[in-house]
């Protein structure tokens, strides 16, 4: 874990602008040994909305996932920060993305038992729909896709397909 990965998951705003201001890691590094969180994942389930403005404005990419497809949504569905969906929201962030299980962070907020947040998140999945379409039509580009996960992706649920017909016991 960085030390930006822990300014992050501890809430040290001013610690985060220092080590950004100086370059010191990169706000999209992945940590390998935390399932690749990167420090706007950990922000996002401490609840640091002013650590997740000031990483994002720095190059944050709020699309990346964990090595199980989470996003930063995931992990504030999972911790209740209604405050940090909201704040991902309005920043365009992909907030209905599947994960590896293919649950969506309103999925996450259920299960939990976020209710203010899978309520939110059922709303705020419709307008991030529509927004998505809207910048397709004007030909704006969105950085909403984590192309190393995306592949990773493919094989993934190629497994999950192959082990759910053995489950089932069909052959592949």
């Amino acid at each position: 874990m960085t030390e930006l990965h822990q300014a992050a998951a501890v809430g040290d705003y001013d610690q985060v602008v220092e080590i950004l201001r100086q370059e010191k890691c990169s706000p999209n590094h992945r940590d390998i040994d935390w399932s690749y969180k990167t420090p706007l994942h950990w922000a996002a389930a401490k609840g640091h909305t002013e650590i997740i403005r000031i990483l994002i404005q720095h190059g944050a990419r709020p699309c990346l996932r964990t090595e199980h497809g989470w996003t930063p949504a995931h992990f504030a569905a999972e911790s209740g920060k209604l405050a940090v969906l909201r704040l991902l929201h309005s920043l365009h962030a992909p907030i209905d993305k599947e994960d590896f299980c293919g649950d969506k962070p309103m999925r996450i907020a259920e299960i939990y038992g976020h209710k203010d947040c899978a309520l939110f998140l059922k709303k705020a999945e419709t307008e991030c729909q529509t927004f998505r379409e809207t910048a397709a039509k004007e030909g704006l580009q969105l950085d909403d896709t984590d192309e190393e996960w995306g592949d990773q992706g493919k094989e993934n649920k190629e497994k999950r397909i192959s082990y759910k017909q053995q489950s089932n016991g069909e052959s592949t």
